[in-house]
């Protein structure tokens, strides 16, 4: 039986020891690596796990593509995006669940 094609025909790849979901993806992070050790971003992480609690109820898991800090401190939260994964219906929810519970918006890249 042939392997399933992914839902948005997109190319996984691995790069560094880790696995991406796209090719645009894995450039990203080499992106990063080259803004971390640049200076210019610090404390990188991949898939970063955010749990949506309402009333002491886990709803449901955003995965970030990336999380890191800017030069100032400032957190990002970012996702790797085509204009078409923009529109998959659950992802425009858990980014509105994101800035109503985590007060500060996701970068799509």
């Amino acid at each position: 039986m042939p392997a399933r094609p992914n839902k948005y025909r997109n190319k996984k790849v691995e790069y560094d020891g880790h696995k991406f979901d796209s090719k645009k993806e894995a450039r990203r992070y080499q992106e990063l690596k080259l803004l971390e050790r640049a200076g210019e971003v610090k404390g990188l992480e991949l898939q970063k796990r955010f749990p949506f609690v309402v009333e002491d109820k886990r709803i449901c898991v955003y995965v970030a593509d990336f999380y890191y800090l800017e030069q100032g401190g400032g957190e990002v939260v970012e996702d790797v995006k085509s204009p078409v994964t923009r529109k998959d219906p659950v992802y425009r929810i858990k980014n509105k669940l994101f800035e109503a519970i985590y007060g500060y918006k996701i970068t799509e890249v």
